[in-house]
């Protein structure tokens, strides 16, 4: 087991948070992370840093899982996978696809780690793809006094405020996910839709492919990409909640196609931000390949090292995309200074209590912004202002300044999952300045 106090300095992937815990451990085996546990009076998990906020942060100690042993134990008859939390999106998906099996859906950077995006309510794209938080269905929770805890959907009415926790129940040592029969997928990009065109088709385009995303940087009235993920012809099998308005394609040369809605067909691939080299990016000019490398915007085989970017992010309810535009219009000389690139995607509903699709099919913005805290969140803040009418949620592990009343308001179940958070942690061993600012009124 690897232990430190005080040892260097610690931050999150895009180097804005500078992690403050004394202690930093990695422990090798559920032994050793229960033990670290049971003698803290203070600590967090630590991911793979994709937060853009204070959440992985401690009082006491931070908690790192990247040293247990990697587990990816496939029920085949069962349609379900059991994983080690620590394990990323790229890692995963590729054992999987090996075995015949693929997730349902995944979130556009596959480096983050199954734990923290599910703990998040983090997603990927379509009008019937839910969160990856909803492919849950059984978890192991080491909890404040050091004991394992395994929780499965259907044998506690609690199940579904546990998927979603932020980190204040316990530290999620496995996960079982639901898994589907692999699949191929094929992506094209789109250039230059006008905004005007989505006011009467926002929600076909939305459901033109498997997973879609718009893409703006608000320079201009109109999206400077639109990204479709499709089924490819030959599946035997297609993913069953897609429903028909995501047909499988054959995949066309790119020379052939012809402009979509106005929008022209990109001669070359392309990054989501304009200007940026697209070899981090996964294929496009409609080449079929396996789920896991279409589905994500990134390749599973390029890693990061570092994040020049802030992020937020806001849901609300599909049915307000288009007011929530025209509202976002009115501001775009303010967004565009400090913006990268903004992303619009559809996330179907699922039952989770704290997720941000919570009981609402939902269409997400989000905002990738430059590296400048103190430009960002004033632009942050009236972004929040201006989507207020809708009453947007935010990422929780992204950057936001609504308040925990707000939250209160937006999320039915917050007061049952603070009881759950009670249950399990009565001392309040998980909690840290994060959930008392985004939690508690």
């Amino acid at each position: 087991m690897t232990t430190s106090a005080g040892a260097g300095q610690r931050v999150n992937w895009a180097g804005n948070i500078t992690f403050t815990a004394p202690e930093f451990h990695r422990p090798a085996t559920l032994g050793e992370l229960r033990a670290v546990v049971g003698r803290a009076a203070a600590v967090r998990v630590l991911g793979t840093g994709h937060s853009f906020n204070e959440m992985a942060d401690s009082p006491g100690a931070q908690v790192s899982l990247a040293d247990l042993p990697s587990e990816v134990e496939v029920d085949s008859a069962n349609s379900l996978v059991r994983v080690t939390a620590g394990l990323s999106y790229a890692t995963l998906a590729a054992r999987l696809d090996r075995m015949g099996f693929a997730l349902r859906n995944t979130a556009s950077l596959p480096h983050i780690s199954v734990a923290g995006a599910t703990a998040t309510g983090t997603h990927g794209s379509g009008t019937a793809n839910q969160s990856l938080s909803a492919a849950v269905t059984g978890l192991e929770l080491v909890t404040a006094d050091g004991d394992v805890v395994e929780l499965r959907r259907g044998s506690d009415d609690s199940f579904p405020g546990a998927v979603v926790h932020l980190g204040a129940l316990g530290v999620v040592t496995r996960l079982i996910l639901a898994v589907v029969p692999s699949f191929e997928v094929a992506q094209r990009v789109y250039e230059g839709l006008p905004l005007e065109v989505l006011d009467d088709h926002f929600a076909t385009i939305m459901a033109s492919g498997y997973s879609v995303s718009m893409f703006t940087d608000w320079r201009a009235p109109r999206l400077t990409q639109l990204w479709i993920k499709s089924l490819v012809e030959k599946n035997l099998y297609a993913p069953p909640a897609m429903g028909s308005s995501a047909p499988s394609v054959t995949p066309a040369s790119p020379v052939t196609e012809e402009p979509w809605f106005a929008a022209t067909p990109a001669p070359a691939a392309r990054n989501p931000v304009p200007g940026v080299a697209a070899d981090s990016c996964t294929e496009q000019l409609g080449v079929p390949g396996p789920w896991f490398e279409r589905l994500p915007h990134f390749r599973p085989d390029f890693t990061p090292s570092a994040g020049h970017e802030l992020q937020s992010e806001y849901l609300l309810p599909a049915h307000d995309a288009v007011p929530a535009l025209h509202a976002l219009r009115q501001i775009s000389d303010r967004l565009a200074p400090v913006l990268q690139i903004c992303e619009f995607r559809r996330v179907a509903a699922d039952d989770l209590w704290l997720s941000m699709a919570y009981r609402q099919d939902s269409v997400a913005f989000h905002f990738t912004w430059i590296p400048d805290p103190s430009a960002v969140l004033p632009v942050v803040t009236e972004l929040e202002r201006q989507l207020a009418p809708f009453d947007p949620r935010p990422h929780w592990g992204k950057v936001f300044a609504t308040p925990a009343a707000g939250l209160h308001a937006r999320y039915d179940r917050l007061p049952d999952f603070l009881a759950l958070a009670r249950h399990y942690d009565p001392a309040g061993k998980f909690r840290n300045a994060y959930t008392a600012r985004v939690l508690e009124r």
